[in-house]
């Protein structure tokens, strides 16, 4: 009787954009443990809406369970990697013959969770919308996405209130052409939100959630509010990639690769997402890209190809970008700007909650169970 060839083994860290989708496609193909600290995953984009609409919470925490098919969700903190195996903290080792380190960023509350339980982040984000339904003046400090996507939704959705966006840099989105920048502050001001620009803070009291007190410009203008939401952008969690051999952190703390995403003397070990310095951003749609590439290689190597032989990484020229200023309006960059209409249907309408509820085992209209989700 011919005896079954066992499945390579394919051990992934982190169950966000990255480590969730590359554990389901390559489900079929690989022995695949996915491991990831939190019962849940969060849909990110999503959490800035949840703040004047709590009741989407219940549809964006999506527990791992109905994931995988094959595979397993092992819920724990990775402490060390070596070439053929990971090991948690409790001391569990998992073989591997493939391993992808994909674990993420953190981001000022109430954005991401900042720690295991997906239960204090819900916490969180509940106290903070309480807060922000009692304020009558908001200062955003920061204009990345996340700033300028939260200035237009509490504008859209409590117009009422006195909305601040500081920024530094003298106009919105410079990495894009000026059109983009130039509209959405033109559509930011009809909201009535008053875009500040070429100003830091001077004085934030804190960086990791949101505060009542005052922000100081550079110039000395003063900006009293209710509430000031710091949003200055990600960090890295490269702190297990560092322990690897011949690793190479760049100033922004992100590891820099190889052409096939490898960041060290390890020849079996890729990283991607927020982690990865190959020259995209810190943003979802450079995981649409990253993603497509680290699956269909793995595919390969898992055939018994070889890596060297496959195409290299390529990020984007410059990644499309959709900010939508609420459901109704913004404006997005798909290699060319365009308005409402586009950024509607492709984000601001659902924010894709439909799409990564199907992803994880779920229709639009159910909801995870409390001890689903503990």
């Amino acid at each position: 009787m011919e005896v079954p060839v066992s499945k390579k083994k394919i051990v992934i860290i982190g169950g966000g954009y990255v480590g969730f989708e590359v554990a389901k496609e390559l489900d079929a193909h690989a022995d695949v443990t996915l491991i990831e600290q939190r019962k849940a995953f969060l849909q990110p984009p999503a959490a800035i809406r949840a703040l004047l609409e709590p009741s989407l919470l219940d549809q964006i925490i999506l527990p791992y369970d109905r994931l995988l098919t094959d595979g397993q969700v092992v819920r724990g903190r990775a402490v060390s990697v070596s070439q053929s195996e990971v090991t948690l903290g409790d001391g569990t080792v998992y073989p591997a013959d493939f391993i992808v380190l994909a674990t993420g960023s953190s981001y000022a509350a109430p954005f991401k969770p900042s720690g295991q339980s997906i239960d204090d982040f819900r916490q969180a984000s509940k106290e903070v919308s309480t807060q922000l339904a009692k304020a009558n003046s908001v200062v955003i400090v920061g204009a990345g996405a996340v700033g300028t996507e939260l200035a237009g939704e509490i504008a859209s959705a409590q117009p009422d209130k006195k909305v601040t966006l500081v920024s530094s840099d003298d106009t919105l989105f410079p990495m894009y052409p000026a059109k983009l920048g130039a509209q959405l502050k033109r559509k930011l001001e009809r909201l009535g939100v008053s875009v500040v620009l070429g100003q830091r803070a001077q004085d934030l009291q804190r960086v990791d959630m949101p505060y009542e007190g005052s922000v100081t410009l550079t110039d000395g203008r003063v900006v009293a509010a209710d509430l000031v939401f710091p949003v200055i952008g990600s960090k890295p969690q490269a702190s297990l990639v560092q322990t690897l051999p011949g690793t190479n952190l760049s100033p922004s703390g992100r590891v820099r690769t190889d052409k096939w995403m490898r960041p060290s003397d390890y020849p079996n070990v890729f990283v991607a997402g927020d982690i990865a310095d190959v020259g995209d951003g810190m943003t979802i749609v450079a995981i649409s890209r990253q993603n497509p590439w680290l699956i269909k290689t793995l595919k390969q190597v898992l055939g018994g190809a070889s890596v060297e032989d496959q195409k290299p990484y390529t990020p984007w020229k410059k990644a499309p970008i959709l900010v939508p200023l609420g459901p109704s309006v913004g404006n997005s960059w798909l290699f060319a700007t365009v308005g409402d209409w586009i950024t509607r249907k492709m984000k601001g309408k659902e924010l894709f909650i439909p799409k990564y509820r199907k992803a994880f085992g779920l229709s639009e209209s159910q909801k995870p169970s409390v001890m689903q989700i503990l």
